[in-house]
C-alpha cells in the first residue's frame, strides 16, 4: 500500500492507466534523505518556490531567492533558508508558524532540472543562526520527509541575465523598493 498516494490521485492514475508507473516512481525515485546529488543541486540554487497552507487549508505559494547557496543543507534530512524583507504580509511565514507542512520546488532553468521537497518547517529567530544569514529577518528550517525529482520535460530553458539588486550580500546595501516609497504604502 502506497504512503504517497491518496484516493483522488489513485482515481486519476487508474483513469489514465498510470498506476503502475506511479508505483514504480514511488519505489525508485521518492526518498526521505538527501543524496549527494540532491545536496549539490540544492547548494547551487538561487531560488525556490514555497507552498504552504493556513490552518483552514487555504494554500499559497511564494517565491524566495538569494545568492547561490542561500539554501543550506544542514544534514541529510534538514535544510534552511533565510527570510528576507518582503511585502510585510508574511502569508507563507505565518502559515508555517501556524501549520508546519510545506512543499518546496527547486528548478534549474538552464539545465532543465527540478526537485520537489516536502517536510515540516519552523521559523528560527535565534541570534546565532541569524548571524549566518546576512540580511535575514529569520530562518526557515525544514525537516524533510519526502524528496523526489520531477519530470523536467516542460521546463523552459532560461539563463540568468542579472541577479536582483535587492538580495542581501556582503558589501552591498539593498535599496528600498520604489513601491514601498509610494504614498499608498507609507
Amino acid at each position: 500500500m502506497s504512503s504517497l498516494y491518496h484516493a483522488g490521485q489513485r482515481t486519476l492514475q487508474d483513469r489514465f492507466d498510470t498506476r503502475r508507473l506511479a508505483d514504480r516512481l514511488e519505489e525508485v525515485k521518492v526518498h526521505a534523505e538527501l543524496s549527494d546529488a540532491d545536496m549539490q543541486f540544492i547548494a547551487a540554487r538561487d531560488m525556490l518556490f514555497l507552498a504552504t497552507c493556513d490552518p483552514s487549508g487555504q494554500p499559497t505559494c511564494s517565491f524566495k531567492a538569494g545568492e547561490p547557496g542561500f539554501i543550506r543543507v544542514l544534514d541529510r534530512q534538514t535544510l534552511a533558508f533565510p527570510w528576507y524583507d518582503g511585502n510585510g504580509m508574511y502569508l507563507s511565514a505565518g502559515n508555517v508558524d501556524a501549520w508546519a507542512g510545506v512543499g518546496l520546488l527547486l528548478i534549474d532553468f538552464a539545465a532543465q532540472r527540478r526537485l520537489r521537497l516536502e517536510g515540516a518547517a519552523e521559523l528560527v529567530h535565534g541570534a546565532e543562526i541569524l548571524a549566518e544569514y546576512l540580511g535575514a529577518q529569520f530562518v526557515v528550517s525544514v525537516r524533510l520527509h519526502r524528496i523526489y525529482p520531477n519530470c523536467p520535460r516542460y521546463i523552459p530553458k532560461y539563463q540568468l541575465v542579472e541577479r536582483s539588486a535587492f538580495i542581501p550580500r556582503a558589501g552591498h546595501t539593498p535599496p528600498v523598493p520604489d513601491w514601498k516609497r509610494a504614498d499608498w504604502a507609507r
